[in-house]
């Protein structure tokens, strides 16, 4: 277990503060929109995706809190970074409004079984991004090449170069539909080119700083789906 910069006890006190502020938060980012707390497809969604996360934070605080005190890191250095940042917020912020705006107005009619269909998706997404953070210790949000840091080549690593950006694009791409609407699929897909403009410049980080990652390049030749990119 790696050491942490920060006391266990602060630790925990920032992952609490955060899961505390998230619910309202998400509360007003989807039901807002909609005018009306009488959306199921939002209630169903939110479950979904806190309930996982609440698991995620404990397991990091008991098994690899150093790993959990680098996914709070935000501060982006590398150049060209931020912008993409920045860009992919603005993309997951729509697909998570927009739903809202088109419960209101009825611009979507998107079947029940699709909409439990796509929250499943999101499930999945979530259990791929906890099995890329058992996997490898050094997971962080922000690109980053840490001391002592290795190349991992197991467990989804060995199957595409960026199984994390796999798990989130999965998890944007549903919530769309999780949340009852076609429309927000149109800013929802910006963040394919997003990611992939960031593991562009990820990698160029990764081939410079990481020791054997041009040798795992060479043995794991696609980033995000094998036999296309």
């Amino acid at each position: 277990m790696n050491p942490t910069s920060m006391s266990r006890e602060r630790l925990w006190a920032q992952v609490v503060i955060r899961m505390i502020l998230f619910v309202p938060l998400m509360v007003a980012i989807v039901f807002w929109p909609a005018g009306t707390l009488a959306f199921w497809e939002g209630w169903v969604y939110l479950a979904v995706l806190y309930l996982p996360a609440l698991y995620m934070m404990g397991w990091l605080l008991k098994h690899s809190p150093a790993l959990l005190e680098r996914r709070m890191n935000l501060r982006e250095r590398t150049g060209g970074q931020p912008g993409i940042v920045i860009v992919s917020g603005v993309v997951m912020i729509a697909a998570f409004m927009l739903p809202g705006l088109d419960h209101r107005l009825q611009w979507s009619d998107v079947p029940t079984a699709l909409v439990i269909a796509a929250d499943l998706i999101v499930l999945a997404s979530y259990g791929l991004v906890m099995w890329v953070m058992r996997t490898n210790q050094y997971a962080s949000r922000v690109v980053e090449v840490s001391a002592a840091q290795t190349v991992i080549n197991t467990g989804p690593y060995a199957v595409v170069r960026h199984p994390m950006y796999v798990g989130v694009i999965g998890m944007i791409l549903a919530t769309p539909l999780a949340l009852g609407s076609f429309w927000a699929l149109l800013p929802a897909l910006g963040i394919v080119p997003a990611l992939m403009a960031r593991i562009v410049g990820e990698e160029a980080v990764l081939r410079r700083e990481l020791a054997g990652y041009s040798a795992y390049v060479e043995q794991v030749r696609y980033r995000l789906i094998p036999g296309v990119w």
